[in-house]
């Protein structure tokens, strides 16, 4: 007998989904240098391919090109949100609950929060509620533990759940120093802060030793001798939004914006800052949730990468400096859609 020859996707399959090149004067993809009259190639939730329009045009044929103006960033990551909507080009988030009744619909972590002042509070009641909502907490959010508890047995409990279960952990230095949340086993790889006060030298190394992200999250600006301290020394660094009460809907870029700006004025002029500052706000964001490695990693755009980024009505000689000008976003695509 001939053998059956496939005629198109079988019942129940789905198509796949068709090539998209979006395409700009700039694709700023972070983890590589900027293209000048760049493209980024998207199949569904995916990126294919980043480089020269010219050379990607020839090699997908069949796709439909999007041709934006200004310049393609990778998605901005907001390592702790405060409200429930997200700022324009944020693609991503980490964002505290009280429980699996808050909406998680939005790509990034949902924190857990665990407030228990005391062992009696929470081996009664917090503790199961943290654990229903561990496991009840719909995708596409994954779960991590907020340690808001300042009492010490506490913490430790909460550190070891998270570990039981591999959950990211955050925790707020306004609350807790270092030194605390170290004897407690909070901080390591699977941890990120939130600071909005500076840090002394020791701070800085034992966050550093850890490999525990720290993430700016100031109520005004940050202070700049504080923030370059962080960067030059080798912390990880991200922004957030959760206490930067003038202006939510700037999202991570408005905290890089305000160090660079304080810098400035500081007449300092550090080699590399604002590169940093823009890596702060994609690629440090998603190192502090965890999602900066392997198939659908964000805050950077490269084959493999999920198709997240934003739009900008910037150009110039200068993509770095022009992009922390704050200029008006045009676009946000998340999971390949447009938001």
């Amino acid at each position: 007998m001939p053998s059956a020859k496939r005629a198109g996707p079988g019942l129940g399959r789905r198509a796949p989904a068709p090539v998209v090149i979006h395409s700009a004067p700039l694709v700023l993809p972070v983890c590589a240098d900027p293209v000048r009259d760049g493209a980024v190639v998207t199949r569904g939730e995916r990126v294919l391919a980043v480089g020269p329009r010219a050379e990607l045009l020839p090699s997908f044929p069949a796709a439909e090109e999007l041709r934006w103006r200004g310049m393609i960033v990778a998605g901005l990551v907001d390592a702790c949100s405060a409200v429930p909507s997200t700022a324009p080009g944020v693609t991503a988030r980490g964002r505290v609950v009280s429980g699996p009744a808050d909406p998680t619909n939005f790509p990034g972590i949902s924190y857990v929060e665990v407030t228990s002042e005391s062992e009696e509070e929470w081996e009664e009641s917090e503790r199961d509620t943290v654990i229903t909502a561990i496991r009840e907490i719909d995708r596409p959010c994954a779960v991590g533990i907020a340690a808001r508890t300042r009492h010490p047995q506490v913490l430790e409990d909460v550190a070891v759940l998270a570990r039981t279960f591999g959950l990211r952990l955050l925790a707020d230095l306004d609350r807790h120093s270092p030194a605390a949340l170290d004897d407690a086993g909070v901080l390591g790889p699977l941890c990120h802060v939130v600071c909005a006060r500076p840090l002394d030298p020791g701070e800085r190394k034992l966050l550093r030793l850890r490999r525990t992200v720290v993430a700016l999250c100031p109520p005004g600006p940050a202070p700049p001798a504080d923030a370059l301290a962080l960067l030059e020394e080798g912390n990880t660094v991200a922004f957030g939004t959760c206490g930067h009460v003038r202006g939510p809907d700037e999202g991570p870029l408005g905290p890089a914006a305000a160090v660079r700006r304080h810098v400035r004025e500081q007449g300092l002029r550090p080699r590399g800052l604002d590169r940093r500052l823009v890596e702060a706000a994609t690629l440090g964001g998603a190192t502090a949730l965890g999602m900066d490695r392997g198939r659908g990693r964000i805050g950077a755009l490269a084959p493999g990468t999920r198709a997240d980024f934003a739009v900008y009505d910037a150009r110039g000689r200068y993509p770095y400096a022009a992009l922390l000008a704050q200029p008006p976003c045009l676009g946000t695509v998340v999971g390949g859609t447009i938001t």
